[in-house]
């Protein structure tokens, strides 16, 4: 049962990986090792317990279950981006 919370940080970097469809390119990016970048993406996957990639000797593609995640994943970074906009309005507003 895979119960642990992926890492912010480890979907910011999958969501580059399936923008560029390479973890070279993608670590590059970041600016991160390509290590670091498969090593993220592994948590990720094992945190989800599904591959999200397919890996190619051209580069990588999406899994069926990549690209659904790609979806939820850009929501999901959508939504925390208005809940800091409209907590630092609120805070702004208490001053």
């Amino acid at each position: 049962m895979k119960s642990m919370l992926p890492n912010a940080a480890d979907i910011a970097y999958f969501l580059e990986v399936a923008q560029t469809l390479s973890i070279s390119r993608a670590a590059e990016r970041l600016g991160i090792t390509q290590p670091s970048l498969s090593l993220a993406i592994q948590r990720l996957e094992y945190s989800l317990g599904v591959s999200l990639l397919n890996r190619l000797k051209s580069g990588v593609q999406l899994s069926s279950h990549g690209q659904r995640f790609v979806q939820q994943a850009q929501k999901l970074t959508f939504e925390w981006e208005r809940i800091k906009t409209e907590t630092l309005k609120l805070s702004e507003e208490i001053r």
